[in-house]
């Protein structure tokens, strides 16, 4: 059961990996956000939900606003 549940979070990673985040990207039109995280993704501008996840202070509900927005925007 271990092994499989490291397997699936790999995964999991390597598809965060691949959703890119626009450079130009405006943090404050994303709802959820805390004036923390909006403060620090516009500071590091992560090139991927990956990367975004990997700052410190940045929670899975940020991630979650970040990646709902970007799916919601494409749609539009």
């Amino acid at each position: 059961g271990y092994i499989e549940r490291q397997r699936r979070e790999v995964e999991r990673l390597k598809k965060m990996e691949e959703i890119k985040i626009p450079q130009d990207l405006d943090y404050n039109r994303i709802h959820g956000l805390s004036r923390e995280v909006r403060e620090k993704l516009s500071k590091i501008r992560p090139i991927s939900l990956g990367q975004a996840s990997r700052v410190s202070g940045i929670t899975p509900a940020a991630i979650m606003a970040i990646h709902i927005f970007l799916k919601r925007s494409k749609m539009s």
